[in-house]
This record gives C-alpha cells, structure tokens and sequence, in this order.
C-alpha cells in the first residue's frame, strides 16, 4: 500500500515532465522570426513570457496557426507548410517553454498564449483558421471555442487528455492526480463551425474510442479522414494528409492575393 501510494505521489510530482518535451525542441531565440512581448500570466505565480515563432508567407489575407505535438519542434514544419498552405500566412508558435520561447508549459499556459497569438494575429488578416495535431488539438479545441475560427482542423485528437490517460494507466486515480485535462469534448461542445478530424489508422497513443468520442461530442458533423495503417506519427509525407489539410482550409474564392 505505501509503495502505491509513493508511484501516486510520484506520478502527481512529475506529471508535467511525463507530458511535455520541450528538451526536444530547443532553438536559440535569435532563430525566431516573430515574437509576442510580455504574453500574459497564464495562472498565479507565473511570469509573463515572451513567446517566439515562425511566420510563413507573409502579407496573405488569411492565416493559419498550427499547434503543435508534445515533443514537436514546429519549425521543422517550415519549408512543407509554405508549400502546403500557399494562400495562407501561417505562424508557428512554439508553446511556453518549447523552442524558442520563454516559460514553462502548462494546460493554462498553452492555452492563454495561443489566444494571444489569435488576437495578434486576427488584426491583420481577415480570417484565421487553426490546426492542431495531438496535444495541439486540445489547445486548438479551447482556441476555437473563445475566438472567432473559419475552420478548425485536429489532427489525432482526443476527448480528453484524462480520458487518455485512463486509458494508459487504469491502475492508477487519474482523476484525482491530473492537473491538465485538455477536455476538448466538453470544450467543443458548442462550437457550430467547421471542423476536419484526421485520425491514423493505428494510433497506438490516442486509442480510436476517443478520437470517437470527440467526434460524437460535437454538435456538427466534422468531416474524418482515416490514414488507413498510420500510427501516431510518421505520416506527415502522406498525400492524403495533405490533401485533407489544404482542401479543408482552402480560402474562400479560390487562390488568394497578397495585400
């Protein structure tokens, strides 16, 4: 019982460095080409960060954000999303903690800075839609459900990142020990715009019955694409992946202008 109760305590201490790598995903802040100054304090007793990021395509009318994976170093997206998403700006924000930015990653932290980088962005185009894969669908799910998205793509996502957990630990009192619960179910619970679900085919980290669940929870039917054999990652060169993407998220009238 004592030893229970110790991997418990041990679990509730180091949860956090259970779920996120930012150690992956490190650059040196010069190699940023944007940032947001003083982002705000996501919960007591953090500090304001400065949060830096990628920004391709300039000067389009419309513009995407992506968030990204656990352990994703997003400016590795830079040269194929230019390509992907050519009617689009797109900015790449690397979360607090994560590449170049300042701070330490939280669900609260994550959260208060891709709203931040929605409201920065949303003044200089005229629509923004927004991408997130894995534990950036559970950033993306709360963007959308706070500010105005044209269309909402989530890529290996989930209901809820307890649920999840359950899932993986069912030993375990996740309820009781988990701080970040990305409940994106009950987030989207309201949200009535567009949204593409892309699942693999063999996720073997988010189990099919949850991406299931999401799907179910949200009041409009999203459009699913299945990668047929795909596993969590590894499918980013998949043409069907990026068909889905770019047919979703393709601008109103076809091939965009610059200002």
């Amino acid at each position: 019982m004592l030893g229970y109760a110790a991997i418990c305590g041990f679990m509730y201490v180091t949860q956090r460095d259970l779920l996120y790598f930012p150690q992956f995903t490190r650059v040196a802040p010069e190699q940023a080409d944007f940032e947001l100054a003083g982002a705000p304090v996501a919960e007591p007793g953090s500090p304001q960060a400065t949060l830096r990021g990628w920004r391709l395509n300039p000067d389009r009318r419309h513009a995407l954000l992506y968030f990204g994976g656990n352990a994703e170093a997003v400016h590795h997206n830079r040269e194929t999303f230019r390509e992907w998403f050519p009617d689009h700006t797109v900015y790449l924000l690397a979360y607090r903690g994560y590449g170049a930015s300042d701070g330490t990653p939280s669900e609260k932290a994550l959260v208060a800075d891709a709203l931040a980088l929605h409201d920065f962005v949303a003044t200089r185009h005229e629509t923004v839609d927004v991408v997130g894969r894995s534990l950036g669908s559970g950033v993306a799910a709360q963007l959308a459900a706070r500010r105005p998205v044209r269309r909402l793509a989530l890529v290996t996502p989930f209901d809820s990142l307890a649920a999840v957990a359950r899932a993986h630990y069912p030993w375990l009192p996740v309820d009781m020990l988990m701080h970040d619960r990305f409940d994106s179910a009950r987030h989207l619970g309201g949200y009535s715009g567009e949204v593409l679900v892309v699942q693999a085919g063999n996720d073997e980290v988010i189990p099919a019955a949850h991406t299931l669940r999401l799907i179910e929870a949200l009041p409009r039917s999203p459009q699913v694409v299945t990668l047929d054999d795909a596993r969590h990652n590894g499918f980013d060169a998949r043409p069907e992946y990026r068909h889905a993407l770019r047919g979703f998220v393709a601008p109103p009238g076809g091939h965009d202008s610059t200002r």
